[in-house]
């Protein structure tokens, strides 16, 4: 099939890259001409693990090419997709210029049956605007070409986007149109083989489903998180707790691990976007306020374990920290807690010395020219002349760490574990302070 992605960004590349693996002609638009020279001299914007080799191997191909043709974009595919950002403005919604333009795009150049799909994450509704954009454009040029609209919403976790692109829990078709609905069925076929994993349902139903996906995730973390502050309080272990609760088929144990807090580019943004839709459709959604507040809160929680630690006085301390993305397998430090974390240390007059196996390019423009702050190259490297060591994100090569070594290292030998990745009895043998996040010391 002839197909047309309008957005390089994580999803529309992860989108178009998967999708030649499966056969498919993919045109990959974007209007960033760094970004689409870049590509086509091989050289990838993001780190998703798997994904380089898929994109190399298709360019290759002939199957996936990349341009900043938008003339050429919309005469390729029938299937045209929607990929494109949607940062938070100011009030929390969802900022739609790019979906709406990339519609405008379709509706002014379109010739013959087009099917628009939205996966961008988008308010409920926005197929509405999407529809009536092309038609005004359509009205401008004095004729126009049958299409439908459909609300195709992705699920792909970073880290392991590949993964859940070629073996979907389910795909979210929200369309009422039998022709668009058989055209993303054959689309769709080689991912689902040994299953159904398609669900039809409404269009609006299918933008909600994503906002609702996304917020009953982070209302679970922060809930583990209240959790985890309240045992560390009254002396219970929110790890066992998590044990205890998650044996519970009705609950499961997926994201029930107590932490720094979530962040990223989907959660924050959809939490707050669900509640500004809410807000205006007079329905405020109470409990996704105190998810947000709950998270926001949750950030500081290692910046108060190491300020306590210290008597209060940070002033001159160097605190090591590993991990800076806001999840491990990615470079991603968009609402990451170590920003906060840093941000907070720094405040208080210490210095920070950070290492992450991803984010360090990342790391190094956001904190360019920021005084006591350092982006090293390997893990011992930040423990170099540090009093303590913090832990942000849980990367594999921090879970079994020399512990020796650490500890002759450190200043003061103490760990504030904002992923709870080792054990408090282990870590007491070895003569390290440990705080981590809602267990029993």
């Amino acid at each position: 099939m002839k197909v047309t992605v309008i957005g390089t960004g994580y999803v529309g590349l992860v989108t178009g890259a998967c999708l030649a693996d499966a056969g498919n002609d993919v045109f990959c638009l974007d209007l960033n001409q760094e970004k689409i020279q870049k590509l086509n001299e091989g050289v990838i914007p993001i780190f998703e693990p798997g994904l380089e080799p898929i994109v190399k191997r298709n360019e290759q191909a002939g199957r996936l090419a990349f341009s900043t043709d938008v003339a050429a974009s919309v005469a390729h595919g029938e299937i045209q997709i929607i990929a494109v950002g949607t940062p938070p403005s100011e009030d929390g919604s969802a900022d739609m210029q790019h979906v709406i333009a990339a519609a405008r795009s379709v509706g002014r150049l379109m010739e013959g049956y087009k099917v628009v799909v939205t996966k961008s994450t988008v308010p409920v509704g926005t197929a509405d605007k999407v529809k009536h954009a092309i038609i005004e454009e359509q009205k401008k040029r004095g004729h126009g070409s049958d299409f439908s609209v459909v609300s195709n919403p992705e699920f792909l976790k970073e880290g392991a986007a590949v993964e859940d692109f070629m073996r979907p829990d389910r795909i979210v078709v929200g369309s009422e149109d039998p022709r668009a609905i058989a055209l993303l069925r054959q689309l769709y076929a080689p991912f689902q083989r040994n299953r159904e994993r398609i669900i039809v349902m409404g269009v609006r139903s299918a933008e909600l489903t994503k906002y609702a996906a996304n917020s009953m995730l982070a209302a679970r973390i922060s809930f583990m998180n209240e959790l985890a502050n309240l045992a560390e309080t009254i002396g219970a272990d929110i790890e066992e707790v998590r044990r205890g609760i998650g044996s519970d088929p009705r609950i499961g144990y997926q994201f029930l691990y107590a932490g720094a807090g979530f962040g990223g580019s989907c959660f924050p943004k959809d939490v707050k976007a669900l509640q500004r839709s809410a807000q205006e459709a007079g329905r405020p959604l109470r409990l996704l306020h105190a998810v947000e507040e709950v998270n926001e809160a949750q950030k500081h929680v290692l910046a108060e374990k190491i300020r306590k630690h210290f008597n209060g006085n940070l002033r001159g301390k160097t605190i090591a920290l590993w991990g800076l993305a806001f999840k491990a397998n990615t470079d991603d430090m968009r609402e990451a807690p170590s920003v906060a974390l840093i941000d907070d240390l720094v405040r208080e007059g210490a210095s920070v010395r950070a290492y992450d196996p991803a984010a360090r390019e990342e790391a190094r423009k956001l904190f360019l020219n920021k005084k006591n702050i350092v982006i090293v190259d390997t893990a011992p490297d930040a423990l170099e002349g540090a009093d303590a060591l913090a832990i942000v994100t849980e990367w594999q090569e921090f879970r079994s760490p020399d512990f020796a070594a650490l500890k002759a290292k450190l200043k003061s030998p103490a760990i504030f574990d904002g992923r709870n990745l080792y054990d408090p009895p282990a870590l007491k043998a070895q003569g390290i302070a440990y705080y981590p996040i809602g267990r029993k010391i």
